[in-house]
């Protein structure tokens, strides 16, 4: 029985290839964009107003980005995307329920909680105290005409602030095309 001798080469991936066929495996992030909350928003509400795509401090996007008309956004490409929602609320108080909440709708009319997240404030000073709720979903978009995602946030005390800023992200969404649908 003979051994063959193995050889070892290496590839510079410096060089230029020229590839015929379909090359897979080479993927990666084609879209990914944050938007917040520019001015604070009190009580149990949609945000609809008040929006920018974050644009400090070194802040971009990849691809085309997400686009809103009155807190409802729209994808620029069909695909999965994971959505992340963080809601930054005050109270000179307590709140034992501080929610946010992402919303879709895969007909462009009906939206259903397809995440929520809860924190509470116990105040432990004579100041304001903060807390931070977070939800997270990977949605299947598969029209972008008909699927489209809004955010919202509940307090149970009414005078509980969401923390809107235009200098930095405070209450924000991020959007992350993950792949094909």
């Amino acid at each position: 029985m003979a051994i063959d001798k193995i050889q070892s080469e290496s590839i510079n991936l410096a060089d230029n290839f020229a590839f015929t066929g379909t090359v897979s495996g080479a993927g990666g992030i084609t879209e990914a964009d944050q938007w917040r909350l520019t001015a604070d928003l009190a009580g149990n509400n949609y945000i609809t107003a008040n929006l920018e795509r974050a644009d400090t401090y070194g802040a971009g996007y990849i691809g085309t980005g997400m686009s809103q008309s009155s807190g409802v956004f729209t994808f620029p490409s069909t695909g999965f995307w994971y959505l992340h929602f963080c809601a930054n609320s005050t109270l000179g108080g307590d709140d034992r329920a501080v929610s946010s909440y992402i919303e879709t709708t895969t007909d462009n009319s009906s939206y259903s909680t397809a995440a929520s997240g809860n924190s509470f404030i116990k105040q432990t000073s004579s100041s304001v105290t903060y807390t931070t709720a977070h939800s997270f979903f990977i949605f299947d978009c598969t029209n972008t005409s008909t699927h489209k995602a809004r955010f919202s946030i509940s307090n149970v005390n009414s005078s509980t602030s969401t923390d809107g800023a235009t200098d930095r992200n405070s209450t924000y969404m991020t959007f992350i095309r993950l792949g094909d649908t």
